[in-house]
């Protein structure tokens, strides 16, 4: 691209090619979306060897851009992590088709028959940073729902996402859909970032995912109106009535599973009374499987493992292996502390005590909540979902994971037989 005259003209052409899509597809069938999302996870697992090579570019530009090992590994691509993309797309398939589902239906005393139907959005406009699976996930979900999709990936991850996108482009093809279903930003360039977020005209809603200054640009920028994925400030709370083993199975798997997710923990909460009997245990599971532990003083008194603190760590999404602890005074205490320094993304309590987890539940006030399981579980996958677009943290239309329903809307259909309104 010359300049940012060809950025602009290179934009309206996806929007206006988006555009002409979403209008196909809306009235495609459901065997022809389930059969593209089939094609493409077959056309993924053989072009598995082109999209490696691709990748690989695209690691050893990061390492020489000095991207953190959380970051690489959100990056890096493997014949496994290819064939659970494969699976996703399929498990898109299996799940019921939103467009067209009456919701509710009722009549009038005047004779109206009134339904409430769902409808897709349109075209949705997704920017994403370094995770070269989005590609497949959104153009996914968004096809399943009957919207075109604007993809705009990382500069980190542009060669993976391009190889990925030939695959869904032979599934496109195979089921006779508009190719333009499923289009990615073929530039690195910023300036298109900017162009779609004024896109009004073209594109009906925007998924940001990434970091916390990606979501803030996006904010603070956007015309369009956004499914907003802010950072995983994620807590684990471990209450006083915790059962020691569980604990430390689910804070260990909390942090270190994949450190690089949104849904990782990045501080642990512990009750100030049962805190020197169980955080050295917690410590020597984390300190085990390479995490560093930085905690205030009172929790370094009961642990030498433990490094100092200082007060940006309460407000850090580390996407590595280092977590934050803190003693808290009982459940009232950690919610408030949530409250002060969450996201309003995740957040765990571990307990034997229904009364205390209720209170958690019903005080805390992220998208997701969970009572004795890790917060990696934050993944619309893993909530049957078979795959989602992002974790929504605001309250508008969608919260918690975006998956196939939540990318669709409503109108309402009305049958009269000649009723005039008096």
């Amino acid at each position: 691209m010359d300049g940012a005259s060809d950025i602009h003209a290179l934009m309206m052409k996806i929007g206006d090619q988006a555009k002409a899509a979403a209008a196909d597809l809306l009235v495609a069938s459901t065997d022809q979306k389930n059969l593209a999302l089939h094609e493409m996870a077959a056309s993924l697992r053989r072009r598995a060897n082109a999209i490696l090579s691709e990748n690989a570019k695209d690691m050893a530009a990061g390492a020489d851009k000095g991207l953190t090992g959380a970051m690489l590994d959100r990056l890096q691509l493997s014949e496994q992590r290819i064939e659970a993309v494969a699976i996703g797309l399929g498990a898109i398939a299996e799940l019921p088709d939103p467009v067209g589902a009456i919701e509710s239906e009722w009549d009038r005393p005047n004779g109206l028959h009134i339904q409430r139907v769902r409808v897709p959005l349109g075209v949705i406009g997704v920017i994403y940073e370094s995770r070269p699976n989005v590609t497949a996930d959104a153009g996914g979900l968004c096809l399943k729902a009957g919207n075109a999709a604007i993809l705009r990936g990382g500069s980190e991850s542009f060669h993976s996402a391009t190889a990925i996108m030939e695959s869904l482009k032979d599934g496109l093809r195979a089921a006779q859909l508009n190719v333009d279903a499923i289009q990615l930003v073929p530039t690195t360039d910023r300036a298109a970032v900017g162009e779609m977020l004024t896109m009004t005209d073209h594109i009906d809603v925007i998924v940001p995912r990434g970091g916390k200054s990606l979501i803030e640009r996006v904010s603070s920028e956007s015309r369009v109106p956004l499914f907003k994925h802010l950072e995983g400030l994620c807590h684990s709370y471990v209450h006083a009535a915790a059962d020691p083993e569980m604990a430390r199975n689910i804070v260990v798997n909390a942090k270190m599973r994949r450190t690089g997710i949104c849904g990782a923990t990045e501080t642990l909460l512990i009750d100030r009374a049962v805190a020197a009997k169980l955080l050295p245990s917690l410590v020597e599971g984390l300190t085990e499987a390479g995490c560093e532990v930085r905690g205030e003083a009172d929790s370094r008194a009961l642990d030498a493992r433990i490094v100092p603190a200082t007060d940006a760590d309460w407000d850090t999404e580390y996407l590595d292996s280092i977590i934050a602890v803190k003693q808290v005074d009982g459940v009232d205490d950690a919610i408030a502390f949530i409250r002060q320094h969450g996201s309003d993304h995740t957040d765990a309590i571990i307990t034997d005590d229904a009364a205390a987890a209720e209170r958690f539940v019903n005080r805390v006030d992220s998208a997701i909540v969970l009572i004795n399981a890790s917060t990696q579980f934050a993944d619309g996958g893993e909530f049957g979902m078979g795959a989602e677009i992002g974790i929504s943290t605001g309250k508008l239309h969608a919260r918690g994971p975006v998956g196939v329903e939540q990318l669709t809307s409503m109108k309402y259909v009305v049958r009269g037989t000649g009723q005039v309104r008096p």
